[in-house]
């Protein structure tokens, strides 16, 4: 209940990100599959960017 009105770090937020974006690529690979690849592509960058961050 304490934790009810805590700010998301940036690492929560990019993880949050992350997660949306493989779920929206796996949704896209039922009808585009170029656009699916795109986008997870992108969540790929974005996960690197997020192990290379400390915290």
């Amino acid at each position: 209940m304490f934790g009810l009105f805590k700010k998301k770090t940036e690492k929560e937020k990019l993880e949050a990100q992350y997660d949306a974006m493989i779920e929206k690529s796996y949704q896209l690979s039922h009808t585009n599959r170029t656009e699916s690849d795109k986008l997870a592509g992108e969540a790929q960058e974005l996960l690197l960017r997020i192990n290379t961050m400390e915290g």
